[in-house]
């Protein structure tokens, strides 16, 4: 264990080895070779695409259009900062979403009425 108290010692520097006294002694040094390697070309790295994205075009063409909606907008906003691809993506998802969000709110509001007129009158479609 070293003193504390003590200077740090620094290792000798590296000094290379002693030429030999008879130059006859010596090997003579070899020319590097003439070539050289050829290298493999380098790939370009691969662009990952925003998972949100995917899950908003996937979500949305399936029906569960909020989930689309909400899953696209998260996904551009994260493509926005950070720049992955799927911004196309994303916007289908949204656009897609969108019209089926109307689609079913277009539906419930034609299918009150006629859910309340049948409840009225429940003759409504009994038409024998």
């Amino acid at each position: 264990m070293t003193d504390p108290n003590q200077p740090p010692v620094t290792p000798p520097m590296f000094q290379p080895p002693a030429a030999p006294a008879n130059p006859a002694d010596t090997i003579p040094a070899q020319a590097a070779p003439a070539y050289t390697q050829q290298g493999y070309p380098q790939q370009a790295p691969s662009e990952k695409y925003n998972v949100l994205s995917i899950v908003s075009l996937v979500t949305s063409v399936l029906g569960i259009s909020l989930v689309g909606i909400i899953t696209g907008h998260i996904g551009l906003s994260q493509i926005g900062k950070t720049g992955e691809k799927g911004r196309g993506l994303a916007i289908a998802g949204l656009i897609v979403g969108y019209a089926g969000l109307a689609a079913q709110l277009l539906a419930v509001v034609l299918l009150i009425p006629f859910l309340i007129a049948i409840a009225n009158d429940p003759t409504l479609l009994n038409t024998y």
